[in-house]
C-alpha cells in the first residue's frame, strides 16, 4: 500500500485546512487509517483514526471537536478537516494504514505516507 498525503500549508490561527491521504496498491478496505503529527523537537503523536469499513472514528483529546476524519471508499482516500487551528497544531502530519485493528500507537500501523507540513501562525 502506498500512501500520499497532501493539503498542508500555512494558515492563521483560527483558520482551517483540509488534508487528504490517497491510498494505492493493495485495496485499503480492511485497513484502519490514521493521522499522526510530529512537531519540532517532539515525538510523533496520534491525531485521529477511522476504521475503513465502518464509521468508527477516534480523536486525540487535543483535537476533539476541531478536527474531523472521514473516508471515501470509492476514491480510496481519507481526509482530515482541521478547523479552529491553533499554533500548537503546527507539525508535520502523516497518514498511516494498519491491519492490526488498533489505532492509537505508531506500532499499530504498517504503512506510512510522507509527511505534509502544517504551519499555524499566531
Amino acid at each position: 500500500v502506498q500512501l500520499q498525503a497532501s493539503g498542508g500549508g500555512l494558515v492563521q490561527a483560527g483558520g482551517s485546512l483540509s488534508l487528504s491521504c490517497a491510498a494505492s496498491g493493495r485495496t485499503a478496505s480492511s485497513y484502519v487509517m490514521g493521522w499522526f503529527r510530529q512537531a519540532p523537537g517532539k515525538e510523533r503523536e496520534f491525531v485521529a483514526a477511522i476504521y475503513w469499513s465502518g464509521d468508527s472514528t477516534y480523536y486525540a483529546d487535543s483535537v476533539k471537536g476541531r478536527f474531523t476524519i472521514s473516508r471515501d471508499n470509492a476514491k480510496n482516500t481519507v481526509a482530515l478537516q482541521m478547523n479552529s487551528l491553533k499554533p500548537e497544531d503546527t507539525a508535520v502530519y502523516y497518514c498511516a494504514a494498519g491491519l492490526r485493528g488498533w489505532y492509537r500507537r505508531e506500532s499499530d500501523y504498517d504503512y506510512w505516507g510522507q509527511g505534509t507540513q502544517v504551519t499555524v501562525s499566531s
